[in-house]
């Protein structure tokens, strides 16, 4: 072999080597050094931040947007909320983190959303707003061991399923229907039937007849459409030849406005009655002077009435605007969830859930607690009639 200043290239490269590990060493050691300070300072210095993903559904898109948004400004400010109290929960400090998506108000895609949320593996989900979206997820929920409380879905159906993780924060459609249907049968001795064929619509739409016919009033026309539809001359017709004195619609603003309207240039001088779907601001701007003395329950009471409604209303308002309906539900759904992370001092739902389960709640709308079922309990219903532009509370009443 060559030799190169009396070393030979093998004899470099070992020297080399040497050499190298030489200087490798202290810096490896450093780095080490550094990961043990890092590691000591989660012991001795601030807990570890944990994300914790909740899930937020409702329409996003579409003619119930409006309603949609409503409901996830509310969850969102809950969580906010928490976050700035900065949580430590099962001794991590947490920070929520809000997943929403939207559905629709399609059954369909909210089977979809559902399954990307349980493939997130979101530790709650505030939803869906439609009974007819919220129904179908809800066994995905089930089945991926997912907290569900829905704060605007109705349907009796829901919670009847028997799902132990299913909850509402919301007086559901048995309890409202049997409102509606004893108001109507107090005005009407004639009344005609309208539903869109949702599982709301419908399930509003049943509970009304049945309550309706046994404060004696007598059912003249019982008639369907669908969530979609703005043309209801046909129907309006057909009805108006069989002199109701009342007609009662199960569905949401976006089609009772119109069917308001059409009512009027009809000459079906009648009342509208309709349940929460039909009592927000937008039935009223869409329906314009039509809208003039028609009646709606909502579940719960006014806002202004709620124990901390004045508050909430005044807060939300400085973030987004004015409250549509489901803000209020919304935000206690996720408060709720969040203080039964706390008293179980766990974020996972199989831990958390038997918590919820029987807590009890303060919230903007009441007193938060479930019965068996996951339904609300001592759940109140609200008549509302529009008056000079605006829904005036007139009848509080229990539900059950």
């Amino acid at each position: 072999m060559a030799k190169l200043d009396n070393i030979t290239f093998s004899q470099e490269r070992t020297l080399n080597s040497r050499l190298l590990a030489g200087l490798l060493i202290p810096v490896m050691a450093l780095g080490l050094a550094a990961c043990g300070k890092k590691e000591d300072s989660s012991k001795t210095g601030a807990a570890a931040e944990q994300i914790v993903r909740i899930g937020s559904v409702s329409p996003l898109t579409g003619p119930q947007a409006h309603l949609g948004k409503d409901q996830e400004n509310g969850v969102r400010l809950a969580l906010d909320e928490a976050n700035a109290q900065g949580l430590t929960i099962g001794g991590m400090k947490i920070r929520f983190e809000l997943l929403s998506e939207d559905d629709g108000a399609d059954p369909k895609t909210a089977t979809i959303v559902a399954q990307k949320l349980a493939d997130e593996q979101v530790k709650g989900v505030i939803g869906h707003l439609n009974s007819g979206t919220t129904i179908p997820a809800s066994k995905i929920y089930h089945d991926a061991g997912i907290v569900q409380i829905s704060p605007s879905a109705t349907a009796v159906a829901y919670t009847a399923q028997g799902y132990n993780n299913a909850f509402r924060v919301m007086t559901n459609d048995k309890q409202q229907g049997r409102v509606l249907g004893e108001y109507a049968a107090k005005m009407a001795k004639k009344v005609a039937i309208i539903d869109d064929r949702t599982a709301y619509g419908q399930g509003l739409a049943d509970e009304f007849e049945k309550a309706a016919k046994a404060g004696g009033a007598t059912v003249v026309a019982r008639e369907f459409t669908t969530d979609k539809s703005t043309d209801f001359m046909a129907i309006l017709t057909a009805i108006k030849g069989k002199g109701p004195e009342l007609v009662f619609f199960g569905g949401m603003d976006g089609q009772a406005a119109p069917m308001a309207r059409q009512m009027k240039s009809l000459g079906l001088a009648v009342p509208l009655l309709g349940g929460d779907g039909m009592q927000t601001a937008e039935f009223i701007k869409l329906a314009a002077d039509s809208a003039e003395g028609m009646v709606a329950s909502s579940p719960g009471l006014p806002l202004e009435k709620m124990a901390g409604g004045k508050a909430f209303g005044e807060k939300f308002a400085g973030k987004y605007g004015k409250i549509q309906l489901y803000a209020p539900y919304a935000y206690d759904a996720a408060s709720a969830l969040v203080a039964a992370m706390r008293k179980a001092d766990s974020t996972q739902p199989a831990i958390y859930l038997p918590v919820l389960a029987k807590i009890e709640h303060t919230g903007v709308s009441g007193k938060v607690a479930f019965d068996e079922k996951g339904d609300i309990r001592d759940g109140t219903v609200t008549l509302y009639r529009v008056k000079d532009g605006k829904w005036e509370a007139f009848e509080p009443a229990t539900g059950k």
